[in-house]
């Protein structure tokens, strides 16, 4: 079998309401991942595209975080209603989203102006 065009990493990960990090995948039922797999599906991909679920992909303040790979887009923020637009305009398209990218100097750091702080720090001014 061929390599995968397309790797898709769907972050699951789920927390506890109101977690100052956030939640990927709140009511745990990954609803993200499905609509991947569904329209991959209508887009023909047949095994050659894959959405899997990930653990915490380190973008908890982005999320829902996704990743897509070889090309190692990172997108944040990510709804359902986004995965038409992500899958015919980025994975067939190869255009960048950019409402959805993380910037690559807001991945991994905890000073990026995009994160939401916790309420004790955004209270006291930090």
């Amino acid at each position: 079998m061929p390599a995968f065009t397309h790797h898709i990493f769907v972050c699951g990960n789920v927390r506890s309401p109101g977690h100052r990090r956030g939640c990927c995948d709140p009511g745990g039922q990954q609803a993200l991942r499905e609509a991947f797999k569904r329209e991959l599906k209508r887009a023909g991909f047949g095994p050659l595209a894959r959405a899997n679920h990930a653990g915490c992909l380190e973008q908890c303040e982005h999320g829902p975080t996704v990743v897509i790979y070889p090309q190692g887009i990172w997108y944040g923020r990510v709804q359902v209603e986004d995965v038409p637009r992500i899958v015919d305009r980025t994975i067939l398209g190869g255009e960048i989203l950019n409402d959805l990218l993380i910037a690559d100097d807001c991945l991994n750091n905890p000073d990026c102006p995009h994160r939401r702080k916790p309420a004790a720090e955004a209270r006291d001014g930090a």
